[in-house]
């Protein structure tokens, strides 16, 4: 109850104190509802995708009196960004992927040929939560390793600290393989579009700057986590001894082969389009349509598998790219950085300040409603 009657505090302050000190009806409209669709991003009182309906109703009732570019079918086609169908891509490649079990078998793979061995199992569980981010969203990257790695953490007692070093072993792996192409994680695909109509980015030339970072990150997370999980061996064997029947335990079911060895085809083709995109000239969001049209044109995934997409993220992003936008439009944030001495900051400064306050941030909320929250 508490939290409902600070969000409502604020949001009036929000909606009432722009309109008293701001002369110009445009920015102070503009000013309110972007504050409080900012605010229900960080509270997280509603769903993530509600202030991105909320923003397509608001910006074309009270706006779109005061000027012509803020009527509805412009306001909404902001949001049909070629980073969207990228997205969706993603999402459905993902979808896929569990469906066909490529989670499970990348996992009993890694428990297999790890041995007795639990700094290589916690190798092979970093390196495939990290490649499965770099393909679909990191979120559901995390949760289908987490699920895969369910039948071990229930082994050990909660805060046991090999389970402890797996969870952050996925979350970190997560995140950090989400960084490596633009479909990993929400906050690329807005900063994509943030910067889209004064610098394209191609799928192979943010790799080409993300990937390196993704390594340095990742091999800096796994010698943390051997370190604080050291003299642990002995405690990994005596587990591992109860977990063989798990690398058969599909051993004997039944089997889509067809239909997983197509997955792999399209899965394989779409990356290897995706990278050479340079080549062939082929936008990467045309490529992740084609491929998730094959998807369901083969019948690897049926129309219920739809249900199955995170539609929600997808509204997000498109929330954020809206919202981004609506400043950008209205020239509110033209107005307010001609009056900020960018020029006199040290770019070393700059950065360190900018990547401090997005990790303080997100920290507090989501990553991609604190990319939101900064990118405009």
């Amino acid at each position: 109850m508490r939290r409902w009657v600070a969000f409502a505090a604020t949001a009036i302050v929000l909606i009432v104190v722009p309109q008293l000190f701001i002369e110009s009806t445009l920015y102070a409209r503009v000013v309110s509802i972007a504050g409080v669709c900012l605010l229900l991003w960080i509270s997280e009182i509603v769903p993530p995708f509600v202030p991105t309906l909320m923003l397509w109703t608001l910006v074309p009732l009270l706006l779109g009196s005061i000027d012509g570019r803020f009527a509805l079918s412009d306001v909404l086609s902001w949001a049909v960004d070629p980073v969207m169908a990228l997205f969706f891509g993603g999402f459905v490649l993902g979808v896929a992927t569990e469906r066909n079990g490529l989670d499970q078998r990348l996992t009993r793979f890694a428990l297999h040929s790890s041995g007795r061995s639990f700094k290589k199992f916690l190798l092979f569980v970093i390196l495939i939560t990290a490649f499965l981010s770099m393909w679909m969203s990191n979120i559901a990257a995390a949760a289908l390793v987490l699920a895969c790695l369910h039948p071990i953490l229930v082994k050990f007692d909660n805060d046991h600290i090999l389970r402890r070093t797996l969870l952050i072993g996925v979350a970190l792996a997560a995140d950090f393989g989400g960084i490596a192409t633009p479909i990993g994680t929400g906050p690329n695909a807005i900063a994509i579009a943030s910067i889209s109509a004064t610098q394209p980015v191609s799928f192979l030339s943010w790799m080409a700057f993300a990937f390196p970072l993704t390594i340095g990150m990742l091999t800096l997370s796994y010698v943390f986590l051997l370190w604080r999980s050291r003299q642990t061996e002995n405690s990994w064997k005596e587990k591992r001894t109860g977990l063989d029947s798990l690398i058969d335990k599909r051993k004997h079911q039944p089997d889509d082969k067809p239909h997983r060895v197509g997955f792999l085809i399209v899965l394989v083709g779409t990356i290897l389009l995706w990278l050479i995109e340079p080549l062939h000239g082929v936008p990467a969001a045309i490529i992740a349509l084609g491929s998730a049209a094959i998807i369901f044109l083969a019948g690897i995934l049926t129309k219920k598998d739809l249900l199955k997409i995170d539609w929600s993220t997808l509204l997000l992003i498109a929330g954020g790219i809206t919202l981004g936008r609506l400043l950008e439009q209205s020239a509110l944030i033209r107005n307010l950085s001609d009056n900020v001495p960018f020029a006199d900051f040290s770019p070393v400064f700059a950065l360190f300040l900018l990547c401090l306050t997005s990790a303080m941030l997100s920290a507090l909320m989501s990553n991609t409603a604190t990319a939101v929250l900064l990118f405009p």
